[in-house]
């Protein structure tokens, strides 16, 4: 396994994708920043690009690629309305480094700023802890931090799947079958 890449810190599910490219149709270029809590928990939240400042240690969990339909592999990294930035605040990050982030969508009411709210849906955070292998991996990089991106740099491109059909696909309920 030493020439493959780590796997990407970020998935997204195939409903949330279709979310991100509807707000996108009403609010161009979107951003999202995972909510480290107080009024609305920990909650990720979506923004159009740039309302949300982005800190100079928030870590970039991924880029999600709207131009992805489940089970692809991206080729390039995104641009423009295409590309969904999705960045945690440094200090959450440190809690949550071990495990892949699952960005989902449910029924029910988002809340504060998040631009889903009036649309009957809201954004959730699913977490797939990561194998002891796969985390090893991961501590071999530098998180990509709000400074390389203000500087100019950009994350490699993602050598993973980043989008599911159903979160169950990305992190397994213990005890079920899958079939």
């Amino acid at each position: 396994m030493a020439d493959a890449r780590p796997p990407a810190r970020l998935r997204a599910t195939a409903g949330a994708m279709e979310l991100l490219r509807r707000l996108g149709g009403t609010h161009g270029a979107l951003m999202m920043h995972q909510s480290g809590g107080c009024c609305d928990g920990s909650s990720p939240m979506c923004y159009p690009a740039g309302e949300f400042i982005v800190g100079d240690r928030d870590v970039l969990l991924g880029l999600l690629d709207l131009r992805l339909g489940v089970g692809e592999i991206p080729h390039d990294l995104p641009e423009g309305n295409d590309a969904v930035p999705v960045w945690i605040s440094g200090s959450q990050f440190q809690a949550w480094k071990h495990t892949q982030m699952v960005l989902d969508v449910v029924p029910g009411r988002g809340s504060g700023f998040s631009l889903e709210t009036p649309e009957g849906l809201r954004f959730l955070s699913r977490g797939r802890a990561f194998t002891t292998e796969e985390y090893d991996d991961l501590q071999q990089l530098t998180p990509f931090v709000g400074v390389d991106w203000e500087e100019g740099r950009r994350p490699p491109v993602p050598d993973d799947v980043l989008v599911v059909a159903e979160a169950v696909d990305a992190c397994p309920v213990p005890g079920m079958l899958q079939g």
